[in-house]
């Protein structure tokens, strides 16, 4: 898969920034990068999801805010908005759509939660339902690449509590 007028050879994986926005080189791959991005995002969210909320909290934040520089500069650094490669929208959306496990929802097996809220959040991704696609169509920059993904986040983890709530009826 080409990805004009960028190539994935365009990232410079020593600089640390198109490092963090590849998902440590996750993003490289040749389909399906978004997906891979979101497997690179489970060793930080098992990681995370043994600290205490307000450190989930304040850690999923950074990846958030920091994400819109991280994706932006690596965007504007090989001048393809929203490149296929930059997946580090799909680690911090993964972690928004994630937040209902560490405040305590679920089924009670955990491997099973987390793959269900994989799916939800690629299903998101992937289609951009409405209102999605107003994000991911109307704003640009590194907020542009980051707010679908991000709403992708909080619609996959409603969905999710919904799902949790008729499991335990």
């Amino acid at each position: 898969m080409s990805h004009s007028p960028a190539t994935a050879a365009s990232f410079r994986l020593r600089d640390p920034v198109h490092l963090l926005a590849v998902g440590f080189g996750s993003g490289l791959a040749p389909w399906a990068p978004g997906t891979f991005g979101t497997v690179a995002a489970l060793p930080l969210f098992a990681l995370l999801y043994l600290a205490p909320l307000p450190l989930y909290l304040l850690l999923s934040g950074v990846a958030v805010v920091a994400g819109v520089w991280i994706c932006g500069r690596a965007a504007a650094d090989v001048g393809v908005h929203d490149h296929p490669a930059i997946v580090w929208d799909e680690i911090a959306g993964f972690l928004i759509a994630a937040l209902p496990l560490v405040l305590g929802f679920g089924s009670g097996q955990l491997l099973l939660d987390v793959a269900v809220i994989f799916v939800l959040f690629r299903l998101f991704d992937a289609l951009k339902p409405w209102p999605i696609c107003l994000l991911d169509r109307r704003l640009g920059g590194g907020l542009g690449i980051m707010a679908d993904d991000i709403a992708a986040g909080v619609a996959a983890a409603l969905l999710f509590l919904l799902l949790s709530g008729l499991w335990a009826v």
